[in-house]
């Protein structure tokens, strides 16, 4: 029986065809030698252009400033947002609306409204505006926990109030930690290869499907390439506590951790449901975790009984915890694990 030729000099394990049976087809997503590079770059073009449309008119430009004495608008800085709601409201940096006295938001077709701040948290450099509109384009918030490393990522802007900027790239690293300008630490940060500007910062970071995965949040200015993003798990989160609240309460443990990736092994040993961990990269020497007893390197796998795989989940706790009351962190030190008590203060 005559066989297909092999036209790749490249071995794929396991997939060797049976004994017997030709070959008839490749494994699924492994590209053959006659594809065409330029269809390739054909379909990468298209997928892009499909997302700018699509979203392009809900990313808005966003200048602060204050009132004249001429009774004019007087521009001092700018950023850009986007609408998440048909109804107007609008998110984007916490740093892009610090200190403003007043706000305007332009949108692609020209037009220019007054917005008004409903609150911002700067642990996560993310604010929520509102202006007083109706069926407007808004764009849809994705779940971010399903990102992966070397995913095409799309960031947008709207630095000039006439038309998105586009820059394209991958997503290199998860769970990154950064200093706002302010000097917090935002933890939990995307790290992408789209380079971003700062007129860009308060953008949104889109997937190849157009949802939101990301809030565009800062570029370190001596890297080439790098941009930073806030996940869309954590805006979510942080969008309904600025609805019902006007700001992100929650308690306060005074530790540093990222999503730490636990052995197989470990996760049997202890019988754990998840197979993540929050691993504490540092504590305030005047915090509540520190003077507990919490250290460098431990591993948080539950508090109050209640699975911890991620940042998110702890501060999604810590917002239902009155303060001064006490939390049993589940720890993995070493080869034991331990309970830990601790009293979160109420952060200031």
């Amino acid at each position: 029986m005559k066989r297909d030729k092999i036209r790749s000099p490249v071995f794929l394990e396991g997939w060797a065809s049976e004994e017997g049976k030709e070959r008839t087809s490749w494994p699924p997503g492994v590209r053959q030698s006659g594809d065409s590079d330029a269809e390739l770059l054909d379909a990468y073009s298209r997928a892009v252009v499909a997302v700018v449309d699509a979203v392009g008119p809900a990313i808005v430009s966003i200048s602060i400033g204050r009132q004249s004495s001429e009774n004019e608008f007087e521009a001092l800085g700018a950023g850009s947002g986007f609408v998440i709601a048909p109804d107007g409201y609008l998110v984007t940096n916490s740093h892009v609306a610090t200190g403003a006295k007043k706000i305007e938001v332009s949108f692609m077709d020209g037009k220019r409204l007054e917005a008004r701040l409903v609150g911002k948290d700067g642990s996560t450099d993310l604010a929520l505006l509102n202006v007083t509109a109706s069926g407007l384009p808004y764009a849809h918030l994705g779940d971010s926990s399903e990102l992966r490393v070397g995913q095409l990522v799309i960031a947008m802007g709207n630095p000039y109030g006439f038309e998105s900027t586009v820059s394209t790239g991958v997503i290199s690293a998860l769970g990154r930690t950064l200093r706002s300008q302010e000097g917090r630490l935002i933890e939990n940060i995307i790290q992408h290869t789209a380079p971003l500007n700062p007129g860009n910062s308060g953008g949104p970071l889109l997937d190849s499907r157009g949802r939101v995965v990301g809030v565009n949040t800062a570029i370190i200015a001596m890297a080439q390439g790098i941009g930073f993003s806030i996940p869309s798990a954590t805006a979510k989160w942080v969008v309904s506590q600025l609805i019902s609240q006007g700001k992100v309460r929650r308690g306060f443990l005074g530790i540093v951790g990222y999503r730490r990736q636990l052995d197989r092994k470990l996760v049997r040993f202890f019988g754990l449901n998840k197979s993540q961990a929050v691993e504490i990269a540092s504590t305030d020497p005047q915090g509540p975790a520190r003077s507990a007893g919490v250290i460098r390197g431990d591993l948080v796998v539950a508090i109050n009984g209640r699975d911890v795989a991620s940042v998110d989940d702890i501060y999604h706790l810590l917002s239902e915890w009155r303060a001064n009351q006490p939390l049993r962190l589940s720890i993995i030190r070493g080869k034991n694990r331990i309970e830990v008590d601790v009293v979160p203060a109420e952060e200031g």
